[in-house]
């Protein structure tokens, strides 16, 4: 004989399955903020939501107010392409459409609508056809309403991403020939530079880079390299300023034993280093002049003297140099000559600062953050919208050197505190001094010491540090310069 089961036990089942897929959708929604496949886990809680609800089919929309409310994120569950083009016919009109309107839940017959976000909302869960005979349920109402608040609170980070994918990216053609991955970014200005690059890195004659402190001319002169004729060979690098006057010539040139005090045998130069391959200048205004010299004889003649050296030397190199100087007023003032500047200027390149090229910044900040984790082992972490937000509007006058410091910063304060997104407060944790943007009342001394340290930074970095000039330039004295570097703890980064 067979046993059929009761309707209690069947009862009993059909409850706990219930539970199951309740539990499910719970940890589906609390996995969403742990997650990088932040898409693809929506998706599946979605599928979760319908399946809780007992509904046919589901939809979600989010709008981009930052892209004019054109752009839109969506996510459907259940849908063939042709019912989902009915679901958004109704965002004038019906359900969703009072949803929208109202900025509260609506259910209408077939229908469950949730608002994403306050009044407007950013966008709509929408519920529709429950299997079950009979409209959709409180507990059905709780349960949208719960994954609408989650939604609500990682809509900017969904919407950056979508945004950020439906953008066109300008570099691609550039980057499709060359080789170029340390350069980040997506905007014009930097497609600008990569055009420029296609065109100088075959050719075998020398460049000049120019553009702010902390811009990335170094990463330039490399990328040159590495798509030239040149790239199996020395990529050899040499910082013109940073070396006293009375050893810069026997570092770049090389000496023969005796040739100096130090010289106790012969010392091989830069140049020589770099034989067969590139030489790279950095601020090739700090070089005195008989240095100038012999470089502007390098490269009119392809030869040069060590110190002490009898008989001239064949180089057999290429020279890019660059500088954050205004080469050509350092000619009107004869510290630099001209016709070494018309030699180094074959092909000129600018590395444009960071507040051109704003659109980067995003890109930017989680390459410096991946590799503030690699660096120091930290635990995986992402930025925030907000944080990304404030970082595009804020003033950065060391340019990327001073994002990538102040990432990598925000990267160990977030680790220290054990989370794992990085916040407004991490990257700027002293009240917008840095970001321009304020967080809270400042005092008048607040205020003033803030402009104080952001114009003296800023001078002092598009002056090279001449503390000369930036005393000129800002009508103080020379020691009243070199004190409030001191008093707000300004250092000279090196490139």
């Amino acid at each position: 004989m067979l046993l059929t089961r009761s309707k209690i036990e069947l009862g009993i089942e059909g409850h706990l399955a219930h539970v199951c897929r309740e539990r499910d959708l719970f940890r589906a929604l609390l996995a969403l903020g742990n997650t990088e496949q932040l898409e693809t886990a929506l998706r599946q809680a979605l599928s979760l939501l319908v399946d809780v609800s007992q509904a046919s089919r589901g939809y979600l929309e989010l709008h981009d107010e930052g892209a004019g409310g054109r752009a839109r994120l969506s996510i459907a569950a259940g849908c063939t392409g042709q019912q989902i083009e009915a679901i958004r016919s109704w965002f004038s009109h019906g359900a969703i459409a009072e949803t929208l309107a109202t900025g509260k839940t609506v259910g209408v017959g077939s229908v469950l609508c949730a608002p994403i976000g306050s009044v407007p909302p950013l966008g709509v869960v929408y519920l529709q056809d429950r299997s079950d005979a009979g409209p959709f349920c409180r507990e059905d109402r709780q349960h949208v309403e719960m994954f609408a608040r989650q939604v609500a609170g990682l809509a900017d980070q969904l919407l950056l991403r979508n945004r950020d994918a439906g953008e066109a990216d300008p570099t691609l053609e550039f980057r499709s020939v060359l080789r170029v991955d340390t350069l980040i970014g997506r905007s014009p200005a930097l497609a600008h530079v990569l055009r420029h690059v296609t065109l100088v890195a075959p050719l075998d004659v020398s460049v000049l880079i120019t553009g702010p402190s902390g811009t990335g001319k170094t990463q330039l002169a490399r990328v040159i390299h590495d798509n030239g004729p040149r790239a199996a060979n020395p990529f050899v690098e040499l910082n013109c300023a940073a070396l006293p006057e009375t050893l810069i010539e026997s570092e770049l040139f090389g000496a023969m034993p005796g040739a100096h005090s130090t010289a106790a045998r012969r010392v091989e130069g830069k140049v020589a280093a770099a034989e067969t391959g590139t030489l790279f200048l950095d601020e090739v205004a700090e070089l005195p002049l008989p240095a100038q010299s012999k470089l502007l004889q390098i490269l009119h003649s392809k030869e040069y003297y060590p110190l002490g050296a009898p008989r001239p030397v064949r180089a057999d190199i290429r020279i890019i140099a660059a500088s954050n100087s205004d080469l050509r007023k350092a000619v009107a003032e004869r510290t630099f000559r001209e016709d070494l500047f018309y030699r180094l200027q074959v092909l000129p390149l600018r590395m444009p600062s960071l507040a051109e090229r704003r659109e980067d910044i995003p890109d930017l900040l989680r390459f410096f953050c991946a590799r503030a984790r690699k660096r120091h082992q930290l635990s995986e972490l992402r930025i925030s919208p907000v944080a990304i937000k404030t970082a595009e509007a804020a003033e950065w006058p060391g340019n990327l050197r001073e994002l990538a410091h102040a990432v990598e910063a925000a990267a160990i304060r977030a680790a220290s505190q054990g989370v794992l997104t990085i916040e407004r407060s991490h990257l700027f944790p002293d009240m917008g001094v840095s970001a321009n943007v304020p967080y809270g009342p400042l005092t008048f001394q607040q205020a003033t010491r803030a402009f104080q340290a952001r114009l003296l930074e800023r001078t002092l970095n598009e002056n090279g540090w001449n503390i000369v000039e930036v005393a000129n330039r800002l009508d103080l004295a020379r020691s009243h310069i070199y004190n409030l570097v001191r008093v707000h703890g300004l250092k000279r980064e090196p490139r």
